[in-house]
């Protein structure tokens, strides 16, 4: 064939260097061309982008796949569809599976169905072995596999010995530790935020200070060790202001907020609908509006979904019994242009770049330019469209923005120069 193999035609062209308008071509998976009024020539692929925002393919740094093990909320397959139709290219699989990825037989499972998925499956290792949080996990084994960065997401590690101990073995590895922050002898039994709507609905609470308490030892050992962390779905006021005392020593952490955690409360517990129960869960107007200064001033790193998904059957249980959780990679980025009052390169750069930096995924995130790999998303800033559980790929129906209206919306996705989202419809 002659020319290219497939144009984005009509956009405006927005990586970490600014925004121009230009079209993109790509070829055999790489970008060929970023400039004006490219000839297409016959037989090649054009994906209108009028009136669109093009971007480097979106990164999460916190998806459940559920697979192995938990298929009947979430399989690679189907996880990857809802990812590829919420723009993104490439995503971090938990490893709070069943077995959990503490071993290199698991991890080398979960990223050969990734080699058939509709993004990029990045697999994040555990930190100890069944996430037990008793025996380091085989760490450099993992490593040699490509795995990046190694967390008990779901359980912060309690003894911190141990969580010293792994950081000084991850240094040695070049590799980051990802901290669900969760001092459990303070959380256990809780069902929400602990504040005056736990009071008011007689449910026992999880106080700031479980996570808090947890953000501070971290911050602590990584000043004794030199080594990175990265805090996951952080979601409280003094969590966020350690994190900018910690970045203004230039410790080396990031942090991570999951849209939820900026755009609801834990007012919305008084519907008793466990849609809404989630760990960490929903926090005070105070602790958004603390997110939402984190976002804007940068000490947040990354929005990251921590997409959740659940069975029906196991969402419609009473809350007490009901699992935590909440979908988030068809909605993030809609959620996030509606709520958020920050610059599209602004919130590109959460959602893309600065996520896959912190992720090791050189391949995505841009910029886009002649030669790099073609991971690509095209976004409609200003389409407007209701969430409708049952129109989303994810297997589960676990939304908490069931019939609301956002506005923005993935047009095309690109993974390495196939069109696996045209139309906001998924191709495969």
């Amino acid at each position: 064939m002659n020319g290219h193999a497939l144009v984005i035609r009509g956009g405006e062209v927005v990586d970490h260097r600014g925004r121009r308008t230009a079209d993109v071509a790509i070829r055999a998976g790489t970008i060929t061309a970023v400039e004006a009024g490219i000839d297409a020539g016959p037989g090649v692929q054009v994906l209108d982008a009028t009136g669109c925002i093009v971007a480097p393919g979106l990164v999460d740094l916190h998806t459940h796949l559920r697979e192995p093990g938990g298929e009947a909320a979430e399989t690679v397959e189907t996880g990857s569809r809802a990812a590829a139709r919420g723009g993104y290219t490439a995503v971090v699989a938990m490893p709070n599976t069943d077995p959990p990825i503490d071993s290199a037989a698991v991890a080398r499972q979960v990223l050969e169905l990734g080699r058939q998925a509709l993004c990029d499956v990045a697999v994040a290792g555990a930190i100890t072995v069944g996430r037990e949080g008793t025996h380091l996990a085989p760490m450099a084994e993992l490593a040699e596999l490509g795995v990046r960065i190694f967390t008990d997401d779901g359980s912060g590690v309690q003894d911190a010995r141990l969580m010293r101990r792994a950081l000084q073995y991850a240094l040695a590895l070049g590799v980051t530790l990802a901290q669900h922050c969760e001092d459990e002898s303070l959380a256990a039994g809780g069902q929400m935020h602990e504040g005056t709507w736990s009071s008011k609905l007689g449910m026992p609470g999880i106080p700031a200070e479980a996570e808090e308490l947890m953000v501070m030892r971290d911050i602590a050992l990584v000043r004794l060790t030199g080594a990175p962390v990265h805090f996951l779905h952080l979601s409280t006021a003094g969590s966020l202001a350690m994190v900018r005392a910690a970045k203004e020593q230039g410790l080396p952490v990031t942090a991570e907020v999951a849209p939820h955690h900026f755009t609801l409360t834990d007012a919305q517990a008084e519907s008793f609908d466990p849609v809404f129960k989630v760990n960490p869960p929903l926090r005070t107007t105070d602790d958004v509006a603390a997110v939402k200064r984190g976002l804007v001033d940068g000490v947040v790193d990354a929005i990251a979904t921590d997409h959740a998904p659940h069975t029906q059957e196991a969402k419609e249980r009473p809350w007490d019994e009901a699992p935590p959780g909440m979908l988030g990679l068809e909605t993030a980025l809609a959620v996030a242009v509606t709520e958020l009052e920050l610059p599209i390169e602004r919130l590109l750069a959460l959602l893309s770049w600065q996520p896959a930096r912190v992720a090791g995924l050189s391949e995505h995130g841009g910029p886009l330019a002649p030669g790099r790999p073609a991971n690509v998303t095209v976004i409609d800033p200003a389409a407007r469209w209701t969430v409708h559980p049952e129109g989303l790929s994810s297997r589960a129906r676990n939304t908490p923005y069931a019939g609301r209206t956002l506005t923005g919306r993935v047009r095309h996705t690109v993974l390495r120069g196939e069109p696996v989202v045209v139309g906001s419809e998924a191709q495969r």
